[in-house]
C-alpha cells in the first residue's frame, strides 16, 4: 500500500499543479490589463468606480471591453467583465454595488463576466 501511495501522491500534486496552472494562464481574467481607456463610471454614492478599457489583440482578432471596478475606499481594484467581438461599453448603475454593462447585470463585490464562459 505504501508503494501505491509514493506514486500516487507525486502524480496528484503534479496534476494539480498543471490544472492550477492552466487555469491562471487561460482563464483567469484577473490577470489581464486594460490598454485603451474608453469610459469612467461612479456608482451613485461614489464608492466604486467602473473602469472600461478597449483592448486590441493584434491584426488576426478582434476588439475586447475589460471592465474593473475599483473600491475607491480601498484602492482595490479587480476585472468583472471580458467581452470579445465588443469595442464599447455601455454602464449603468442600478443600485450602490451592482453594475449592468452591456446588458449584463453583475454585483461588483462577488459577480464576474467573461465571454468564454456564456
Amino acid at each position: 500500500m505504501k508503494k501505491y501511495l509514493k506514486i500516487i501522491i507525486p502524480v496528484l500534486l503534479v496534476i494539480l499543479v498543471v490544472a492550477y496552472a492552466v487555469n491562471w494562464a487561460f482563464f483567469d481574467i484577473q490577470r489581464l490589463e486594460g490598454q485603451e481607456l474608453i469610459k469612467e463610471s461612479s456608482s451613485p454614492d461614489g464608492s466604486y468606480t467602473v473602469s472600461a478599457y478597449l483592448n486590441n489583440g493584434g491584426a488576426t482578432t478582434d476588439y475586447a471591453v475589460l471592465c474593473s471596478v475599483r473600491n475607491n475606499q480601498t484602492n482595490k481594484e479587480k476585472n468583472i467583465y471580458w467581452n470579445y467581438h465588443c469595442t464599447g461599453a455601455k454602464i449603468e448603475w442600478n443600485s450602490e454595488d451592482t453594475v449592468t454593462i452591456n446588458g449584463i447585470e453583475l454585483n461588483v463585490n462577488k459577480d464576474t463576466y467573461d465571454y468564454r464562459n456564456d
